[in-house]
């Protein structure tokens, strides 16, 4: 038998054992051996913060809705599974046992997956190479989102950008602008050891929010010479960090929104930056059916792998993000602990073996 992670209520997490089966045709069978825990989303969820805990979103309508007769919990958690392949179902090519791939398959320490429809999911499994870090492969889903909100931004060569909120995501994000041309990188934080971090990544300038004189935007224009910058990516999640964003940017500049925003906005002022600087303001969204602004050019089939060769090439770096790691059967520790603790590391991970 193998066992599956479920959230049963807020803060509720217990195993199910669930049949280990053989794989049928065109499916394979993985063995875990690392999986990721998202701060944003994963997190939400755990603490019952999620809209989803009474709503479910309707796709048809594309409009939260009260969820009525749908059970919130149980409730699979997780989009980030590194594991072997075990078995090879019949017509399966491009995959052989001992294989390490990277799925958006929920924490559990088995999975049978159908290739063809992994290939249509919001995170495409990917073959990692021979040798590849399997730390490295847990920032492949918040890779994702970051390249997503990075083409989202449509940074041109020579563009200032300021990146908010430096959790897994936002690192990855300031990294990726400046390989898409800007030519300074901004980004604010309230925790200083992720702002040295940035830095030590290549951003320009290092901003704490809580800090910052007489406001975070006037800062990073002060760094400019009295400019904002371009573009603003938002990616903490937070309604202040957002604010912040806009206040960043200058007249006619753009705001992306990548952070998974809950609760209220009561720091959200938009009569101010937004309203007087005409600020065009996007939500960066991959998942949930949303496609690619650039469809059918670009699709998550294309940014997944993409991201994986920037990974894997050391064009982004992750080598000195910390990463916190549980056994297994050490989850609910784990989720407590990120609870507790969200600022103390960059990624928590579960380990299998």
């Amino acid at each position: 038998m193998a066992r599956a992670l479920m959230l049963t209520a807020p803060r509720q997490l217990r195993f199910e054992e669930v049949a280990a089966d053989v794989p049928g045709p065109g499916e394979v069978r993985l063995r875990s051996l690392l999986s990721g825990i998202s701060h944003g989303t994963e997190l939400n969820l755990y603490r019952g913060t999620s809209a989803f805990v009474d709503h479910v979103f309707d796709r048809e309508l594309r409009s939260i809705v009260p969820a009525g007769e749908i059970a919130a919990y149980p409730a699979t958690l997780g989009y980030g599974l590194v594991s072997a392949v075990e078995e090879v179902g019949a017509g399966v090519e491009g995959l052989s046992p001992g294989d390490v791939v990277h799925t958006g398959t929920p924490h559990r320490d088995e999975a049978i997956v159908d290739v063809a429809q992994a290939a249509r999911g919001a995170f495409p499994l990917v073959r990692l190479p021979p040798g590849a870090s399997l730390e490295s492969a847990l920032f492949i889903s918040m890779g994702t989102i970051a390249l997503q909100g990075v083409h989202d931004a449509q940074i041109k060569l020579g563009d200032h950008v300021a990146v908010v909120g430096l959790g897994a995501i936002g690192l990855l994000t300031a990294q990726m602008a400046r390989l898409s041309g800007a030519a300074t990188v901004h980004v604010v934080d309230p925790i200083e050891s992720r702002r040295q971090l940035a830095l030590q990544l290549g951003a320009d300038t290092a901003h704490d929010p809580r800090a910052a004189e007489p406001s975070t935007g006037v800062a990073v224009k002060r760094a400019l010479g009295g400019r904002g910058v371009d573009v603003a990516i938002e990616t903490s999640g937070v309604d202040a960090g957002l604010h912040d964003a806009m206040a960043c940017a200058h007249l006619g500049g753009t705001v992306v929104a990548v952070g998974f925003y809950q609760g209220g906005s009561p720091r959200l002022r938009l009569g101010e930056e937004w309203h007087h600087n005409r600020l065009t303001l996007l939500s960066s969204m991959g998942g949930w059916g949303a496609p690619h602004r650039s469809a059918p050019a670009w699709d998550r089939a294309r940014l997944v792998p993409a991201v994986a060769d920037l990974l894997f090439s050391g064009a982004i770096v992750t080598s000195g993000l910390p990463v916190r790691t549980f056994r297994f059967a050490e989850a609910a520790d784990a989720y407590r602990w990120l609870d507790e603790h969200p600022a103390d590391a960059i990624k928590v991970a579960l380990s299998y073996d």
